[in-house]
């Protein structure tokens, strides 16, 4: 991982035709995001993430892309969720040499993310030949860690608001996004002077531990995330749910399980605990637990991001220090033989763990443990795409598929997804007034009826051109 200097020197080309995009991901879907970028002199994705959910979209994860990997110049990545950057190491794997651009704390975590993603697929794949459930007659990973290892070396990291060139004609500018530790929304401006920008994930204002999204300044084409494009966050609704649903559950002496995304959200949700703990709510005596590796890792990342003063965390809280993290007595679950241990406690008790969505991780021990048992609790703190089994508890299922077999469902569910870090459909309309009007202004990373609501309100409340595109769509951009 290296940070290579900033040029500013050479400016783009005239005379060009223009470029191609193709949305190769984070098309109807949450997932997957990759859009191409195809100018005369240059092959640039954005982003590079994995699809997730439903067994069609994982399958799409085993489709070789429209062009080599070899012939892509520079992979952005514009922060560390697994559905922006997991499938790197396997576009590495496929031949891809080039550089890949990112912020600093981007890169640090994202290494977490992608040896915690080849872990998992290849703890997956040995599973499956044990057990006989793959279709495949030896089921392989998608990637394994020589492949991050190959992958982390190509990692070039460049600050925020600084352009660097990334490839002959195209250059790149990050801004500060709000969403994660070192999200970012780019900024590319081509050979022939237009301007493409991608918004990556949206932070919403009222995070916790960030400060707001620089605000849109403006381009010829805009992609759009449209996760939240039909909802509305109600911050103090949240927090009144949240605390309500862990009262009734440590009173009734059960345990409460929240799936958490180990990045950000984990931090998010400590930062509640460690509120509602000094407020009394959360009794001394109930341990809080968190038992993902990987969020313990980026909890230091975080921990780094505090002490250093990063500059996309909120003032205030940098001015706190990492106490902002600490629900004392927070307890720290390692190995596996702690959090199988965890098993034996019981409760009352509070146990944040990955996945988010309950797509793998330790999570789904303490959900195949705790779920059939009506004193206990799963909150789920954010949003769960179609085919997860977080989506599937949220939508009332009375059994959910884990390790082959049905467990039965009588804990209660608690949907709380306004602790989301992605902003609702009112905050990305107000990130993009006061902007000039892009050309064209594309909705992804949404699933459909997403997407669609916010192609309405952009176009009653902005009067802007906006498109919800098919995947595999090329576009000129103009």
């Amino acid at each position: 991982m290296t940070t290579r200097p900033v040029r500013t020197d050479d400016r783009p080309q005239t005379g060009s035709r223009p470029a191609l995009l193709t949305f190769l991901g984070g098309v109807g879907t949450v997932t997957g995001s990759k859009f191409l970028v195809e100018s005369d002199h240059a092959r640039v994705l954005v982003d590079c993430g994995l699809f997730q959910g439903i067994a069609e979209l994982r399958r799409r994860n085993w489709r070789e892309l429209p062009c080599d990997g070899a012939d892509i110049e520079a992979v952005v990545v514009t922060h560390a969720h697994l559905d922006h950057c997991g499938y790197l190491p396997r576009l590495v794997r496929h031949g891809f040499r080039g550089r890949v651009v990112t912020t600093e704390f981007t890169a640090r975590l994202m290494e977490i993310v992608l040896r915690d993603s080849a872990k998992l697929q290849l703890e997956t794949a040995q599973h499956a030949n044990e057990h006989g459930w793959s279709k495949h007659r030896v089921a392989q990973p998608l990637y394994d860690d020589s492949d991050v290892d190959r992958t982390m070396k190509l990692v070039e990291t460049v600050p925020y608001q600084a352009p660097v060139d990334i490839a002959v004609g195209t250059r790149l500018t990050l801004h500060p996004a709000g969403h994660i530790l070192g999200s970012a929304w780019a900024r590319l401006t081509l050979e022939d002077g237009r301007t493409l920008a991608v918004s990556g994930d949206m932070g919403r204002p009222g995070h916790p531990l960030l400060s707001p999204a620089e605000p849109f300044s403006g381009a010829d084409v805009l992609l759009m995330e449209s996760t939240y494009g039909n909802r509305r966050h109600d911050e103090r609704e949240a927090r009144t749910n949240f605390a309500d649903v862990l009262t009734r559950t440590l009173a009734r002496g059960g345990t409460v399980v929240i799936p958490a995304f180990a990045l950000d959200r984990t931090e998010v949700v400590l930062h509640e605990l460690a509120e509602l703990r000094r407020e009394g709510r959360l009794p001394a005596a109930v341990p809080v637990y968190v038992d993902s590796p990987m969020a313990l890792a980026a909890l230091d990342v975080y921990r780094d991001a505090l002490l250093t003063r990063a500059p996309d965390l909120r003032p205030d809280v940098t001015a706190t220090g990492t106490a902002v993290l600490s629900p004392e007595p927070f307890r720290a679950v390692r190995s596996l033989q702690e959090s199988l241990e965890l098993g034996r406690a019981g409760g009352p008790a509070v146990i944040v763990s990955a996945s988010g969505m309950a797509t793998g991780g330790r999570v789904l021990h303490h959900l195949r443990r705790l779920l059939p048992d009506p004193r206990n609790a799963v909150v789920v703190v954010g949003f769960a795409a179609q085919g997860t089994r977080a989506r599937d508890l949220v939508d009332g299922a009375t059994a959910i598929k884990m390790f082959g077999e049905y467990v039965p469902v009588r804990a209660q569910i608690a949907d709380v997804p306004h602790f989301s870090a992605h902003a609702d459909a009112a905050q990305i309309v107000d990130w993009l007034r006061g902007a000039p009007a892009p050309h064209v202004t594309y909705l992804v990373h949404g699933e459909q009826e997403a997407a669609e609501a916010l192609r309405e309100r952009i176009d009653h409340t902005l009067g802007w051109t906006a498109v919800v595109p098919r995947s595999g769509e090329r576009v000129l951009v103009r």
